[in-house]
């Protein structure tokens, strides 16, 4: 019985691989890729990161809040993270930057812990900086405000 089952198996298999990507027309392939892949292109320069230090408006409920200055050459490891000379909480009244959040300092079980949790400590996981670049893809994204304002008028 399990023979068959995996002779059938492979059978099917073997049909669903049979269809390959050149069957499909190029101009039916959506990409943002620039030149097909078999030819190396030259990459566009490298984008300015936005360096304002002006906290930005966030585009929905808990987003990670951004990095508003450049962060090129941050050493954050296991055994050093430079975000922290500035954020700690201990640390905010010199630096004058927002301390992270209460969040960065409890544990899987909302305890809270005397140092930053390990879970939170990689910064870059969730915070990346901005940079001045025009975007690839439009967005159309609206806010939930928006939406309940534009819903209120009808």
């Amino acid at each position: 019985m399990k023979l068959m089952q995996l002779v059938s198996l492979a059978a099917v298999m073997s049909l669903s691989l049979g269809v390959n990507a050149e069957s499909v027309p190029e101009d039916k392939i959506s990409t943002l890729r620039q030149a097909p892949l078999n030819v190396e292109s030259t990459p566009p320069r490298m984008q300015k990161v936005m360096n304002t230090d002006v906290k930005q408006t966030r585009n929905y409920p808990m987003q990670p809040p951004v990095i508003p200055h450049k962060i090129d050459g941050y050493q954050i490891d296991t055994k050093v993270n430079k975000c922290m000379s500035c954020h700690a909480r201990n640390r905010t009244k010199e630096s004058q930057a927002p301390m992270v959040s209460v969040t960065h300092y409890m544990d899987r079980q909302n305890n809270f812990l005397a140092n930053l949790s390990p879970r939170r400590y990689f910064c870059t996981q969730c915070h990346v900086s901005q940079l001045d670049a025009k975007p690839q893809v439009e967005n159309e994204f609206v806010d939930i405000d928006q939406l309940i304002n534009s819903e209120a008028k009808h």
